[in-house]
């Protein structure tokens, strides 16, 4: 029997992926720093201003379908704010919670092989 391939000696890998874990612990909370300090701060700024010129222009039409059109407009536009500002904050929570799982993750998988070390057997 002849083997053609044995493929990555790094396990499995997703199409395109590089084999290697995907980020650090201080690469995650850089990445949850910038979602807090400037995706969600600029999302809020850029928001607050197309409401307000939103706003002044709907008053600028105020009689006209065009204004009640603008008004069904910006609700739209409120509600996908709304769900992306949700999604920034998640992902913002879900990268701090990671690093913090990885690591417990690694110390439970070390306490269990720890035993191993202090069996009997030891040195010999």
């Amino acid at each position: 029997m002849r083997l053609n391939g044995t493929g990555s000696l790094s396990g499995p890998q997703a199409p395109g992926g590089s084999g290697t874990f995907a980020s650090t612990p201080a690469e995650k909370a850089a990445a949850a720093n910038t979602i807090e300090n400037e995706l969600e701060d600029k999302t809020k700024t850029s928001t607050e201003h197309a409401d307000e010129t939103t706003n002044s222009t709907i008053k600028g039409f105020d009689g006209w379908d065009t204004a009640a059109g603008l008004k069904k407009v910006a609700e739209t536009w409120d509600k996908q704010v709304a769900v992306l500002m949700g999604r920034l904050g998640a992902e913002k929570i879900a990268l701090r919670g990671a690093t913090g799982q990885f690591v417990r993750n690694d110390i439970g998988l070390g306490d269990q092989f720890r035993p191993i070390g202090r069996s009997g057997l030891h040195g010999v």
